[in-house]
């Protein structure tokens, strides 16, 4: 059974009238099924439960079809083999105006964050510690962005898109695991923007290629820390009923509630090691800031200036990071906000920091805002030296 024969198999069961409240469903079913082969499979697959008392771990597999790998030791599951990802379904034209935005701000952030690294691994003027933390910043978001806009974008232009068990989790895991390597890789550049204005004189000797590949690493390994674990108990579940993932991408949350048994230890799981990631790079990023208030207070109003610019650029993007994850915190705890309404917060939380990291700090630092001058003067003269070349050989 292929996904086209399920969508035409649903368009035809949808066109059927409606049954009265004293008909029998079992009735219906017994003169149509013939007429809706693939709805009564899917039926039978998902709706219907195996009548019995004894658990489905003891069960033969022909009995069930819902157990997980976790049963039989192995990497394949026995029921559930793919999810469909319900996405803005009820939009109906205006899918289409945010396709479009979506799009656009995807292009957005590729090239400026591409920019960014570009210009930080060849301009020999940049070769301050700041940059290379910056260019693994945009990095992460590059990757971290497309690990969901993409399949965002092809599910706009599909009536129903699929995603398999594999791909479902490993998309899970490299969103969890880049959000909390992006805010990790913050926390190091406020350790950075805290040596370069309290120790000014020790900088280059603190900062080393040596501290920075660590303090990289680090921010990776704490990302795998905090993802590993959550993701790892939602893959070993069982998954059964309806399939269908009422969000635009395998988001954790929405996953768990397609398990069959009880989730109340993964959500505990998941909670803590999300407080834990938000938790930790929010005390250290703000006990940054403060020695760095308590060292600027001392100084006189031109060295201010020039440190409060020096840290500008940074503290703008943590703020705006934080800030639009307390809004996405609030929107799911809130019931007033319809499903559609925290899909399109959930987006825009995930999109907003990478697509306004490359404009803030371009516009807050004129190094790097020259150096891309610098950049695209050169690109543009090597491009049209051929054509000169050209008309005086013609």
């Amino acid at each position: 059974m292929n996904k086209e024969s399920v969508l035409n198999g649903k368009f035809s069961f949808k066109a059927e009238p409606t049954i009265g409240m004293e008909d029998c469903p079992q009735q219906w079913w017994s003169k149509h099924e013939g007429a809706h082969s693939e709805m009564a499979c899917l039926a039978r697959m998902y709706l219907a439960t195996p009548a019995t008392s004894v658990p489905c771990s003891h069960l033969p597999l022909s009995a069930t079809n819902h157990r997980s790998s976790s049963v039989n030791n192995t990497w394949e599951t026995d029921g559930v083999t793919f999810f469909i990802i319900q996405g803005l379904t009820n939009l109906g034209e205006k899918k289409i105006i945010l396709f479009v935005i979506l799009l656009l701000g995807y292009i957005i952030i590729l090239a400026g964050n591409c920019m960014i690294i570009f210009v930080a691994l060849t301009d020999p003027k940049l070769t301050s510690p700041m940059y290379f933390f910056l260019s693994n910043l945009s990095f992460v978001d590059i990757v971290y962005t497309t690990t969901t806009i993409p399949n965002m974008l092809s599910g706009f232009l599909t009536h129903m898109k699929t995603i398999s068990i594999p791909g479902c989790f490993l998309q899970m895991y490299f969103f969890i695991h880049l959000a909390v390597t992006g805010r990790a890789i913050l926390t190091v550049m406020a350790y950075d923007r805290y040596v370069a204005i309290c120790n000014p004189l020790r900088y280059t000797a603190v900062m080393t290629r040596h501290v920075r590949l660590l303090l990289v690493a680090g921010a990776w390994g704490f990302g795998a820390f905090c993802t590993i674990l959550p993701c790892s108990m939602a893959w070993h579940r069982s998954y059964c009923g309806l399939n269908v993932v009422r969000h635009s991408w395998c988001d954790p949350s929405s996953v768990r509630l397609l398990a069959c048994g009880d989730t109340s230890v993964d959500n505990i799981v998941s909670i803590s090691f999300s407080l834990v990631a938000l938790l930790s790079t929010g005390v250290l990023i703000l006990t940054s800031y403060i020695l760095i208030g308590v060292n600027i207070s001392k100084m006189g109003v031109s060295q201010r200036l020039k440190a409060f610019a020096t840290c500008a650029a940074h503290l703008t993007v943590v703020s705006i990071s934080y800030g639009s994850a307390s809004f996405v915190y609030i929107s799911y705890r809130v019931g007033n906000f319809s499903p559609e309404v925290r899909i399109i917060v959930s987006v825009l939380y995930a999109a907003l920091t990478p697509f306004l990291n490359p404009i803030i700090y371009s516009l807050r630092n004129r190094e790097l805002r020259e150096s891309i001058w610098r950049t695209l003067s050169r690109l543009r003269s090597t491009a049209v030296l051929p054509r000169k070349d050209v008309n005086s050989q013609s």
